[in-house]
């Protein structure tokens, strides 16, 4: 079991089940969280008796994203942060991961799941990309992996403007594998993460492998410039704009920005 009270990770049948545990906060992220998810997945990558990740919230929430007082008080500048570390790992991971995801899943609590094997999610989810309206860019490649996914103008409603949508509209998008109840959804992402692990491993990782090289390198990319913006804007006046006012409880006014 992890020591950090706010991430939890188990190991049994093969599958290493990490799990974001701060209701109090919607399970956003904090850094320590970074760094627990990163050690975790090290272990998991390294361990030839671990098979499959499963990846799930606490309490019918999986998480806000980050966790914005922790982010602004200590902001990425590189590739080389907490952040960047996880999301590097994350997407090379070479063992299947599955997610099963209710509640909130906001920022980067929707980006992780694109780069998951396989993803389940209760109805009322709520998946939010607010990376605009705070004045930053999109991050973890999905201003192209979105794009590929369900082409150009559906991505851009959902990179653009930000809005909320639902586990119905996901599973429209091709975003999601299926719609559970949420009764039933951990053990049904659990029952398929547990049928993963009992199928030959090496034939398991090449396939994930064969699926993924056609793109990497334009994954790899788009990354690359993304986390170069993305730290730009966050020293940004809209940034600054939107962050004071997401504290304030008050509407951000971007009428002086050009």
């Amino acid at each position: 079991m992890s020591e950090l009270p706010d991430l939890r990770t188990d190991t049994s049948d093969r599958v290493l089940t990490i799990t974001f545990a701060r209701p109090a906060k919607k399970n956003a992220l904090t850094l320590a969280m970074y760094d627990a998810m990163t050690a975790a997945l090290v272990r998991a990558r390294d361990d030839a008796q671990i098979r499959v990740v499963l990846i799930r919230g606490s309490e019918g929430c999986f998480t806000a994203g980050n966790d914005l007082l922790d982010f602004m008080q200590n902001p990425p500048t590189s590739a080389d942060s907490p952040v960047g570390r996880f999301l590097e790992l994350w997407v090379s991971f070479p063992k299947p991961i599955v997610a099963a995801v209710e509640g909130v899943a906001i920022g980067v609590g929707t980006t992780m799941l694109l780069h998951c094997d396989l993803v389940y999610a209760a109805p009322n989810t709520r998946f939010q990309l607010p990376f605009v309206p705070l004045g930053l860019t999109p991050e973890a490649g999905s201003s192209l992996l979105l794009t590929q996914l369900c082409g150009h103008q559906r991505a851009a409603e959902l990179l653009l403007l930000g809005e909320p949508f639902d586990g119905a509209r996901a599973l429209e998008l091709g975003m999601i594998n299926r719609v559970v109840d949420p009764e039933a959804l951990h053990a049904w992402a659990r029952e398929r993460a547990l049928k993963l692990a009992t199928l030959p491993p090496a034939s398991i990782r090449l396939t994930k492998h064969l699926m993924r090289a056609p793109t990497r390198a334009a994954l790899e990319a788009a990354m690359l410039e993304e986390s170069t913006r993305f730290f730009e804007r966050l020293r940004s006046p809209e940034a600054a704009e939107a962050m004071s006012a997401f504290f304030a409880r008050r509407t951000p006014d971007f009428s002086r920005f050009e």
